[in-house]
């Protein structure tokens, strides 16, 4: 493709990554007056002009969560690239602008994050799409005192969903809580007897799952949680814990990870342990290609997850047009050859998606007045969501998206999980 249709732009992305980002100008959502200039007119936030808006990214494009980082940049770059191609995203004043997006490595280290955040606030007119709690965490509140969106983010903690809280935020994925639960209801409606091993990451992360699987189970008498440990997001290994989960005598494990590589080892290492309970995994560390296949999750009764998008990994995905369209637009623009191992891609650009609906309602080149419109969004289906899943941004206390599916690995991919079945 010739330079004049698009300039892609990476900063601080290690070689061998691969992803790149595309000119597209980023948005912002907030609460304050806008000055005026002498016609009246509200004067521009810092990162769009009358034809482009820029957006920022900080993630991990490096180290153990590079996979599903790197998506969090390809998937949007890919949604806007393609929009960018075609002239541009056009507003709600009228005119139409090209969208780019800058991307800074941060490693999944807060310091990393909270810097990355720094380099970019003056020159971006919002933040979106990075990946990780503890990461987007470190700048939550240097982005409210400097009015920054911090908009459709990939973390599932519910401080990012409070707009009291956070009036500059918002996530995009469901809450950990919305998923805990879900598999928590499913395992209570089996109406079977349950001992639970729960392994969690000592953080929000952790936390927001187990509250969230522990409401699910409230008041089920079937359901009896025996063994609750917890891991470092630094730890290299688990092996100690899993080795006391698994004198539990659990039959089901709760597992609350998000370090690819150490939920790889854990699929592994309980087979050596001779312990085979049913799993729960989170939505992004449950990839059937990149986790579950080198883990062996085959050998265990069930492997059970939620999702709320189509998988870019099943294998009559390409089949459909959306599909088709997508890969071939990831390939593209988002200079990601094969069909992604993550849900990562799928979601940011289904981020890509809803942020021009809010761009769409934008009267004004303010952070402020994208934060108005992003809280206006309702009924939304974004491209490659699964039926019953919608964006909806009008629930204080909720992401823009909160609906979940239960679904279980069948060895190849996942399939709807409508009732227990092991």
């Amino acid at each position: 493709m010739s330079t004049n249709r698009r300039r892609m732009r990476v900063a601080s992305v290690v070689a061998g990554i691969g992803i790149v980002a595309v000119l597209a100008a980023g948005c912002s959502r907030g609460g304050g007056t806008p000055n005026s200039t002498e016609d009246g007119a509200a004067e521009a936030s810092p990162g769009i002009t009358d034809s482009s808006i820029t957006l920022g990214i900080t993630t991990p494009l490096s180290g153990p969560t590079a996979g599903p980082g790197t998506c969090t940049v390809a998937g949007i770059t890919a949604y806007f690239g393609a929009k960018n191609a075609d002239g541009g995203v056009e507003f709600g004043d009228g005119k139409t602008r090209k969208v780019e997006i800058e991307a800074l490595d941060d490693e999944y280290d807060p310091q990393k994050a909270k810097a990355n955040y720094d380099q970019l606030k003056s020159s971006v007119f919002a933040m979106t799409a990075g990946l990780g709690t503890p990461t987007n965490r470190a700048w939550r509140e240097a982005a409210i005192a400097d009015e920054v969106p911090q908009a459709l983010i990939m973390t599932g903690d519910p401080i990012f969903s409070d707009a009291e809280e956070s009036p500059w935020q918002l996530g995009f994925v469901p809450t950990y809580l919305n998923e805990g639960q879900a598999f928590g209801e499913l395992l209570a409606g089996s109406g079977e007897d349950h001992k639970v091993a729960i392994l969690s990451q000592n953080d929000d992360y952790g936390e927001g799952y187990v509250e969230g699987f522990k409401s699910g189970i409230e008041g089920a008498d079937n359901i009896e949680v025996v063994k609750e440990l917890t891991y470092e997001a630094t730890d290299t290994s688990v092996d100690a814990q899993l080795t006391e989960l698994a004198g539990s005598g659990a039959d089901v494990f709760f597992n609350a990870m998000s370090i690819t590589p150490l939920v790889i080892s854990s699929l592994q290492k309980t087979q050596e342990l001779g312990w085979l309970p049913s799993w729960f995994l989170p939505s992004n560390t449950s990839s059937p290609s990149a986790i579950l296949e080198p883990g062996g999750a085959a050998a265990f009764p069930g492997v059970y997850t939620v999702a709320f998008a189509q998988s870019a990994a099943a294998p009559t995905f390409a089949d459909s047009e959306e599909g088709a369209a997508f890969l071939s637009e990831l390939k593209e623009f988002g200079n990601y050859p094969d069909p992604p191992a993550f849900p990562h891609c799928v979601w940011s650009y289904q981020v890509g998606a809803t942020l021009e609906q809010v761009f769409a309602k934008m009267t004004e080149p303010t952070r402020a007045d994208f934060m108005e419109q992003l809280r206006t969004i309702s009924g939304y289906t974004a491209p490659l969501m699964l039926e019953g899943s919608t964006v909806d941004t009008t629930v204080d206390g909720q992401p823009a998206v909160s609906t979940v599916q239960v679904q279980k690995y069948n060895g190849k991919g996942y399939a709807p999980a409508e009732s227990w079945d092991e």
